[in-house]
């Protein structure tokens, strides 16, 4: 294989193509170490190992950080990866060596998402949230089933209630429609603000 590009990045990382195409990103020393020169040949097996004992082991040592630092999807972890600009491969055997230890689970990430929100926030408003984090729809409805209580969002509409300091006995109609449309833009079901706002005898 040929060097075809070698491509300063920053003061210590390149992007180095082999035949005309993206294969990885060294640190100088790593360049200098394995002879890589641009319009220079690099053999296949060369190739490989850089591959498998530089770029793939610090893949995986950033993935490992990356969840560390924070909790992340699949999809969310996958994207940082890529833009540190390591290979499609590469990146996909990184996420598969950080789900072998269960450090990467979408399911409890949904789980504890909807726990921490779910006081404060619509089902509706919960849903899209994970979507945008790229958390599977179907692993999205197991983590609902799991996490909400029969008597569904009423907890949550309490609290924003409670949190706006509702006055039954003082709110005027307009107010309490101003209410319903604000929570009602927040994703909740008309039966579940009617339900809440019975139960803080507030006329609706």
């Amino acid at each position: 294989m040929i060097v075809t590009k070698v491509e300063a990045l920053t003061k210590a990382k390149y992007r180095v193509d082999l035949d005309g195409e993206f294969a990885f990103v060294l640190y100088k020393r790593e360049l200098q170490h394995f002879g890589i020169r641009e319009g220079e040949d690099l053999e296949e097996k060369t190739c490989m190992q850089i591959r498998k004992d530089v770029v793939l082991k610090r893949a995986k040592l950033r993935a490992m950080h990356l969840l560390t630092d924070m909790a992340r999807t699949e999809s969310g972890l996958r994207e940082k990866l890529r833009q540190g600009l390591y290979p499609e491969d590469i990146v996909e055997d990184a996420l598969a060596y950080v789900r072998s230890f269960g450090y990467l689970d979408d399911l409890r990430y949904a789980e504890h998402f909807i726990e921490s929100r779910k006081d404060q926030k619509s089902k509706k408003e919960i849903y899209a949230l994970l979507c945008s984090k790229g958390v599977p729809p179907e692993q999205i409805r197991e983590a609902f089933e799991s996490c909400y209580p029969e008597e569904g969002e009423q907890d949550a509409i309490r609290r924003i209630l409670e949190k706006k300091r509702v006055d039954p006995e003082h709110a005027s109609r307009e107010e309490i429609r101003k209410l319903c449309g604000y929570l009602s833009r927040k994703g909740f079901r008309y039966e579940e603000i009617s339900r809440a706002l019975k139960a803080f005898d507030i006329p609706f």
